[in-house]
C-alpha cells in the first residue's frame, strides 16, 4: 500500500514539474509571438517604462481610460482614425484623446490665469487662451513636419540600398526587412513594420499601400506605384530604384535653389509682419494712455482685434506666395 503512495506521489510530482515547465515555455512562447507583433525586442517593455523609446508597433491601442471626457469627443465627432494617422505621421505614441486632452487643459489654465489674475480684459483673455490652445496641435505637426523631412532625405540612399540587396541575390521583401538593420528611424522603423505586416500574411500591394498612406510623402507615392507596376509588367526593379533615387535626389537639388531665392521674399514678409508689433511696444513705454485705449474702450477692442486679424491674412498671403511645391 506504501508503495502505491509512493509511485502516486512520484507522478503527481512529475506531472506537477511538467505542468510548470509547459507553462513557462508556453508564456515564452506567447511574448515572443507579442514582442513580433508589438515590433519590440524581448524585454523593451520594461525598458520602455523607463523612458526608454520603444520601437514602432504593429498593434497598436488608441483607448486611454484617463481622459474619458477626451475620449467621449473623440468618439462623438468621429476623430478617432484621423488624430491616430496624425500620431504614426509624426512618431508619437499617443492615443488621439491625449491630443484632445492637452488642448482643453491648454485653454483652460490660461483662461483661468488670465481671467483670475491678470489685470487685462476679458475678450483678450479668451483670445490668449485660444492661441494657447493651438500649440498642442503645433507641437504635433511639427513633429509631423520634422519627421517626413527626415525620412526624405533618408528616402533616396534607402532606394539604393534595396537595389543593391536586389542585385546581391536578395527577395525584395528580404531587403525590405534588411532596412531596419542599416538605416535609423524614421526609415526603419516604417520599412520593418511593412515588412513585418507581409510576413505575418498581409498581400506585399496592401503592405506598401498602407506605408504610403503613413507616409504622405510624393516620393514614397512613386516607389509603391513603381513597384506595384513592375509586379505586374515586368522588368528590372533594381534599375527603376536606382532611376527613382536619382529623380528624387535632383528634386532636392531644385527645391533647395527655390529655397535660396525665396528666402528674401520670407524675411521681407517676417520684418514686416514685426513692425506693427515693435511699434505697439514702443508706443506702449512711451505713451502708455494712448495704447491702453486699445484696451479698455469698446472700439479700441474692435480696432484691436481686426488689426490682428488682417495682419495675421497679410502674413498668411505673403507665405504662400513666396512657398514654391517642387
Amino acid at each position: 500500500m506504501g508503495f502505491l503512495f509512493v509511485i502516486l506521489g512520484i507522478w503527481a510530482v512529475a506531472m506537477l514539474a511538467w505542468f510548470m515547465v509547459s507553462k513557462y515555455f508556453k508564456a515564452s512562447d506567447i511574448d515572443r509571438v507579442k514582442a513580433r507583433l508589438l515590433g519590440t525586442p524581448k524585454g523593451a517593455s520594461s525598458k520602455s517604462k523607463k523612458g526608454v523609446p520603444a520601437e514602432k508597433q504593429v498593434i497598436i491601442n488608441h483607448t486611454d481610460s484617463k481622459n474619458q471626457f477626451a475620449q467621449k469627443v473623440v468618439e462623438k465627432y468621429q476623430l478617432g482614425p484621423k488624430l491616430a494617422t496624425l500620431m504614426e505621421q509624426a512618431g508619437l505614441d499617443w492615443p488621439p484623446a491625449r491630443v484632445v486632452n492637452l488642448t482643453i487643459m491648454t485653454f483652460g489654465s490660461v483662461l483661468a490665469i488670465g481671467w483670475l489674475f491678470l489685470p487685462i480684459p476679458k475678450l483678450v483673455t479668451v483670445v490668449v487662451a485660444l492661441v494657447a490652445a493651438v500649440l498642442p496641435w503645433v507641437y504635433v505637426i511639427r513633429k509631423r513636419k520634422t519627421r517626413l523631412h527626415k525620412f526624405e532625405e533618408l528616402f533616396p540612399e534607402t532606394l539604393e540600398f534595396v537595389s543593391r540587396s536586389m542585385r546581391a541575390g536578395h527577395a525584395f521583401s528580404v531587403s525590405l526587412e534588411m532596412i531596419h538593420r542599416e538605416f535609423p528611424e524614421p526609415v526603419s522603423g516604417e520599412f520593418r513594420r511593412t515588412f513585418e505586416e507581409h510576413n505575418l500574411g498581409l498581400p506585399i500591394e496592401v503592405a506598401l499601400q498602407k506605408l504610403a498612406k503613413r507616409v504622405p510623402s510624393l516620393d514614397v507615392h512613386f516607389f509603391v506605384s513603381a513597384v506595384l507596376l513592375q509586379k505586374r509588367t515586368g522588368g528590372n526593379l533594381a534599375e527603376i530604384l536606382d532611376k527613382l533615387a536619382y529623380v528624387i535626389r535632383e528634386r532636392f537639388k531644385l527645391r533647395g535653389r527655390i529655397r535660396a531665392v525665396s528666402a528674401h521674399g520670407k524675411m521681407t514678409a517676417t520684418a514686416l509682419s514685426c513692425i506693427p508689433i515693435a511699434v505697439a511696444i514702443l508706443m506702449f513705454y512711451t505713451n502708455a494712455d494712448y495704447v491702453k485705449f486699445f484696451f479698455t474702450d469698446d472700439v479700441g477692442q474692435i480696432m484691436l482685434g481686426s488689426a490682428v486679424a488682417l495682419q495675421l491674412i497679410g502674413y498668411g498671403i505673403m507665405q504662400k506666395i513666396v512657398k514654391i511645391e517642387v
